[in-house]
C-alpha cells in the first residue's frame, strides 16, 4: 500500500497565525483522538423520545455512554425499565417517562417529570416516529392522521414543550430532530411519511432561526434504511434483498452508523451548527 509521504504546504495555503512545517498522518491522527476524547456529554440532561425500541433506544445508550443523564420516553414503560436497568448496570443514570406525543397534554406532563426526576433539559432527540406504506389513493383519513399525528403534530409539541423549558431557564440546548432522507427523496408507497418528514426539516428550519437567539441549536438528522429489531426480518426477504440490490453501496445501515453525527450534534462542540438538515443514508438520496 503505497503511503504519501509528509508534505510541506506552501505559504498561501497556510490560516493566519500558522507556523509553516509538515503535515503527518501521526499528527492528523492525534488531532482526531483529542476530538474524540473531547466529546462528552457529562452534567447534562437527555430526552429521547421512542425510546422503547429502535433508533431511540441506541440514542438513548449512546448519550448514557457519553456521561448524560438520560430520561427515556415511549408509550410502553415496561420495555423502557429493561432500557433503564442496562443504563444503570453500566453505571449510567436514566428515568422513564410515559409519552404519547399525539397527546399534548402527555407531552407537556412527560417534560415535567423527566426534569423533576433529572433536572433541566439541555439534549433533546425527537425520535417518534410511524410509518404506513400504502398507495396513495389508498390512504383514509384514520391512515393520514396516523402518520402525521406522531411524525408531524408530535414532533413539534415535544419540541415546543423542551424549547419552552430551556427559554425559561436560560439555558443553552440542542434539539435533533429525526427525520429521514424520505423528506428529501420520494420513496414509493410511502406518500404520508414523506409529508411528514418534509415537515419536520421545515419545522427544523423554521425552530433554529426562531430559537438561535436563545443559544438554542435545532438541527435535523435524516437516516436512510437502518436495520433495527422492527424491520430485521424484512431485509431478509425477498423484496427486502431486491431493494438492497438497488441501493448505492448494495447494503443498509446499522444504528451505531448514527452514533457521530447524534454525538455531534449533542454536545457543546456543535454550537456553530444550527438549522442544518444532514443526511447519513450511505449517499441515497444523490443516487
Amino acid at each position: 500500500m503505497y503511503v504519501c509521504p509528509p508534505q510541506t504546504l506552501p505559504e498561501h495555503s497556510l490560516p493566519p497565525h500558522t507556523e509553516r512545517g509538515t503535515v503527518s498522518p501521526e499528527n492528523i491522527a492525534h488531532k482526531g483522538n483529542s476530538m474524540e476524547q473531547s466529546i462528552r456529554l457529562d452534567g447534562k440532561t437527555a430526552l429521547v423520545t421512542g425510546a422503547s425500541s429502535g433508533l431511540g433506544w441506541r440514542f438513548a445508550e449512546l448519550l448514557a455512554q457519553a456521561g448524560a443523564r438520560v430520561a427515556l420516553a415511549a408509550r410502553s414503560i415496561e420495555k423502557l425499565d429493561q432500557l433503564k436497568g442496562e443504563i444503570e448496570s453500566a453505571g449510567g443514570k436514566a428515568c422513564t417517562v410515559r409519552m404519547d406525543v399525539t397527546d399534548v397534554t402527555s407531552v407537556r406532563a412527560a417534560v415535567s417529570a423527566a426534569e423533576s426526576t433529572l433536572g433541566g433539559i439541555d439534549i433533546l432527540v425527537n425520535n417518534s416516529g410511524v410509518s404506513r406504506q400504502q398507495r396513495a389513493i389508498e390512504v383514509e383519513e384514520r391512515d393520514y392522521d396516523y402518520v402525521t399525528d406522531t411524525n408531524c403534530k408530535g414532533a413539534f409539541f415535544v419540541a415546543q414543550a423542551v424549547g419552552r423549558s430551556m427559554i425559561a431557564r436560560k439555558c443553552p440546548g440542542r434539539i435533533i430532530n429525526i427525520a429521514s432522507v424520505a423528506a428529501l427523496r420520494v420513496l414509493a408507497q410511502l406518500s404520508t411519511y414523506c409529508m411528514s418528514k418534509a415537515a419536520v426539516v421545515q419545522m427544523t428550519r423554521a425552530l433554529a432561526l426562531e430559537w438561535g437567539r436563545y443559544n438554542i441549536n435545532v438541527n435535523a438528522v435524516c437516516p436512510g434504511y437502518i436495520e433495527t429489531g422492527i424491520n430485521r426480518e424484512y431485509w431478509q426477504t425477498e423484496g427486502g434483498k431486491k431493494l438492497i440490490s438497488m441501493l448505492p453501496r448494495r447494503r443498509v445501515g446499522q444504528p451505531e452508523d448514527l452514533d457521530g453525527l447524534v454525538l455531534l450534534l449533542a454536545c457543546e462542540q456543535s454550537s456553530f451548527i444550527n438549522g442544518a438538515v444532514i443526511t447519513a443514508d450511505d449517499g441515497l438520496a444523490i443516487a
